[in-house]
């Protein structure tokens, strides 16, 4: 305003004028307002930035009152805990008062003025010539004469203080100024009300575009007056496309649709203007970059009054990762239904106290003969399948499990609804978050591994039969080997009891003579008494799997006497290369007594029509484990697999059970070990087994 305000306090002390002039003032204060008015209205319609807009009306309201200060605050309540200066104008030369910005603790003298400025009707002043002081944290900083302020009351948000400051000097503001301040109060509300809406508005915006960059939800706008389609920035996105980057119609719409999904899109539209469908579509897009999208769209046709539809309003959201989840989900449910097939296991969850069950899965039914096609499976259906012999054991440990908020594992049976009996075992897990007597777990049925474990052991036992019939059969071979080892000391024994009596009988008796006979006699009848007991040692039944250190040499020299006989009826000679270092193992000397037996007795066999030599070899291999090797020179193995021979029933003997080698493959094994044979690079073959427990 290039003409400056009238000064108002010489038109208001001029005392002696005459009714001219005093009507002259009058008109000129109320031009002096109107122009206020204007240049304030002005100011609002300079700029569409509220802020901006907000500050330059400040800066007016400083040129039109001549003051230092004009200054907003925010909030007016006395109830706040803090307040601040929000807007701040001063006067050329005259600094800004620190304030602005700032938060500043609502004490009791602020707090009173802001309930004076509140509860007023008019405008409220403080300082020089008022009745209200200023308030000392203001005072403290600022040096002000004077304070005129009013309560601004935008429509959606907490009241304002609107104020003026004159520092330099006192001043005493006349009724047509504080009637033109409270009237710019009420202008400033309403631009208050603008920037809080435009404020709101811009959030909400901001809001929006967020929300939809997050769920990947973009929306659109289809003018069809002017065929005319807006697009939301995240639309753009998702399309693959930056936001905005140029205009979208429907024939680039129509590209970007995969081409196996473009007719139906585009007739489900065509019926959604017809008013027949909702517009709602699932389908694939294109990016410009190759990628393939799934996207869904949901919406609305706005029709006038006729019912001609004249926009189609509706969003789109990328559901592809979901959709990957989903089928992935989907494969992971076949995968593990699946197994649970495969493997005969169900999976469940429910409370066993209140007997509400919350998940059951197919397996799960079948394997109590349910068909999982019926629906939900009540509690007590499954229960009443345990055979009324496991329940009251299975009971108690499910109610231990409960009180005591523990997992549980437990085997059962039940009765399939096919009549059979089956063997179940169920795992529940109780987590501790969860309410009293839920639990997860799963049911397997189990009757194939009972089965199989009740066939081991009568295939155990019935091994154990068979090792004691083969050593039975394998006595009787030395029975005959063993007469002439027997029979020689006998009657060595015979003939040094006849010289004894002859000695004893000569007068005076030669009792030297019948003390060496009687020693002959001892050692002979040892001598017969240490073959019997090897025999007796290895007849012995062996069910015992009892292992204790043994001596590996002790044991190979007692077998190379109980085979001696035999060995030599077919020119086989027995050679043992063990090393000086041989430790005691920890084996089972019967059954270790058998495997030695078994493999000698083979190399012997190898070798009966041709004769041949038999060597016992013992080392340590890089395992640290004993390795024995027994080598004849025999006829070698079978053209077949070397492997075939452990197999049982497999012999090349007429008379032979084909148990053996399996029998002998069976205990080295028990002991850890394994057994196997290589053939000789000359003559023969190698039988080679290890034992663990040095």
């Amino acid at each position: 305003m290039s003409d400056p305000s009238p000064n108002l306090e010489y038109i208001g002390a001029a005392t002696n004028t005459t009714e001219g002039s005093h009507a002259d003032e009058e008109r000129q204060t109320r031009l002096w307002f109107l122009e206020s008015i204007d240049l304030i209205n002005r100011t609002i319609r300079g700029t569409e930035d509220l802020e901006q807009m907000m500050s330059h009306v400040l800066d007016a309201v400083v040129s039109i009152f001549e003051c230092d200060r004009a200054w907003m605050v925010y909030p007016c309540d006395p109830e706040s805990q803090t307040w601040r200066t929000v807007m701040e104008r001063t006067s050329p030369g005259l600094s800004n008062s620190l304030f602005l910005g700032l938060d500043f603790t609502m004490d009791a003298e602020v707090a009173h003025m802001h309930r004076m400025v509140r509860d007023s009707e008019t405008a409220a002043r403080f300082g020089t010539g008022a009745d209200n002081p200023i308030p000392g944290v203001i005072a403290a900083r600022l040096t002000i004469q004077t304070q005129i302020c009013v309560a601004v009351y935008p429509k959606i948000d907490k009241p304002y203080i609107f104020g003026l400051d004159q520092c330099r000097r006192a001043r005493n503001w006349t009724r047509q100024e504080q009637r033109l301040f409270e009237e710019i109060g009420q202008r400033l509300a309403t631009l208050l009300t603008s920037l809080s809406m435009s404020r709101d508005l811009q959030e909400s915006k901001a809001r929006l575009e967020e929300a939809q960059r997050v769920a990947h939800v973009g929306h659109y706008e289809w003018n069809l007056d002017a065929n005319r389609i807006t697009w939301s920035d995240e639309l753009y996105r998702i399309y693959g496309l930056r936001p905005q980057e140029r205009p979208m119609d429907l024939a680039t719409l129509r590209e970007m649709i995969h081409p196996e999904d473009r007719e139906s899109v585009f007739r489900g539209a065509e019926e959604a203007l017809r008013g027949e469908v909702r517009p709602v579509a699932e389908h694939r897009i294109i990016r410009p970059d190759g990628e393939v999208r799934i996207v869904h769209g949901l919406g609305t046709v706005k029709r006038d009054a006729s019912g001609r539809p004249y926009e189609m309003f509706g969003t789109v959201q990328d559901i592809t990762d979901r959709k990957r989840v989903e089928e992935s989900l989907q494969r992971t449910q076949v995968y593990l239904s699946e197994g649970q097939r495969l493997t005969h296991t169900g999976s469940w969850a429910c409370n066993l106290v209140t007997k509400q069950i919350f998940h059951s899965s197919d397996e799960n039914a079948r394997l109590y003969g349910f068909d999982p096609s019926e629906g939900p499976i009540p509690f007590d259906r499954f229960y009443s399948a345990i055979l009324a012999e496991d329940e009251p054991a299975l009971r108690s440990k499910l109610e231990n499990a409960i009180r005591s908020g523990a997992d549980y594992d437990v085997e059962f049976r039940i009765r399939h609804t096919d009549g059979t009996i089956r063997f179940m075992r169920g795992i529940g897990h109780h987590n501790p978050s969860q309410e009293i007597g839920e639990y997860v777990g799963i049911t397997m049925d189990i009757t194939e591994r009972k089965d199989a474990e009740e066939e081991r052991e009568r295939l155990r036992m019935l091994e154990s039969d068979l090792a004691h019939i083969n050593r039975v059969n394998m006595m009787g071979e030395l029975a005959a080997a063993l007469a002439h080892e027997i029979k020689q000391p006998i009657a060595a024994s015979i003939t040094s009891a006849d010289a004894c009596l002859r000695w004893l009988a000569h007068d005076p008796p030669d009792l030297e003579r019948a003390r060496a006979a009687a020693a002959r006699i001892e050692r002979d009848g040892n001598r017969a008494a240490d073959v019997i007991n090897s025999l007796r040692s290895f007849y012995k039944t062996g069910t015992s799997a009892e292992r204790q250190l043994v001596n590996i040499k002790d044991i190979i020299g007692e077998m190379t006497v109980l085979l001696r006989t035999e060995a030599a009826r077919h020119s086989v000679t027995i050679h043992a290369d063990l090393g000086a270092d041989v430790p005691d193992i920890l084996s089972n000397q019967v059954q270790l007594q058998q495997v030695l037996v078994n493999l000698m007795l083979n190399a012997i066999e190898a070798m009966k029509d041709t004769g041949g030599e038999m060597t016992i070899r013992s080392r340590v291999n890089p395992e640290g484990q004993l390795m024995i090797s027994i080598s004849d020179t025999g006829i070698g193995l079978p053209a077949e697999s070397s492997e075939r021979i452990f197999e049982p029933f497999h012999t090349t003997k007429p008379q032979g059970t084909g148990m053996g080698l399996t029998i002998t493959r069976s205990i080295v094994e028990s002991w850890g070990g394994r057994v196997w044979a290589t053939p000789n690079q000359a003559a023969g073959a190698t039988f080679h087994f290890t034992v663990s427990g040095i």
